[in-house]
């Protein structure tokens, strides 16, 4: 499965439907940055999706973001934080949730609890439920 026809996009598309903006898939800010590594400064992270005129970022985390997956985690080599993936994804997903406020833009962190999705957190792809359930988080104010 390839990344366009991924969760992942599959909610941004469902985010650009709700917005009624084309987000910006992948985005890089210039001061959104992760470590620093052997041959040079710091790579700029991505966000998920950005919607520039209604001023939010939403990062779809799926469960490897909060439970070790070993084919995610790749625990067997170290990033250039020094950590192995899992850890390395937990410190960037920190920084992406202290610094994208601090920049004065929204974070919406959507999950697959918030959607309709199996226990084992794979979508089902109902968008006459999930599309609904989008539009309150963004409407949210606490999201």
């Amino acid at each position: 499965m390839g990344r366009d026809t991924s969760d992942e996009f599959y909610v941004l598309d469902l985010c650009d439907q709700a917005v009624a903006e084309a987000g910006r898939r992948q985005h890089r800010f210039d001061w959104l940055l992760g470590d620093p590594g052997a041959r040079g400064p710091c790579a700029r992270l991505p966000v998920d999706g950005y919607w520039p005129a209604a001023n939010v970022v939403v990062e779809y985390r799926e469960l490897q973001h909060d439970h070790p997956v070993a084919h995610f985690d790749k625990p067997d080599r170290l990033t250039v934080s020094g950590v192995h993936r899992g850890v390395q994804r937990a410190l960037y997903d920190a920084r992406r949730d202290e610094v994208i406020p601090a920049h004065g833009i929204r974070l919406l962190v959507i999950t697959p609890a918030d959607l309709d999705a199996t226990p084992r957190g794979r979508l089902r792809r109902s968008p006459d439920h999930d599309l609904p359930a989008i539009r309150e988080l963004l409407r949210s104010p606490t999201s």
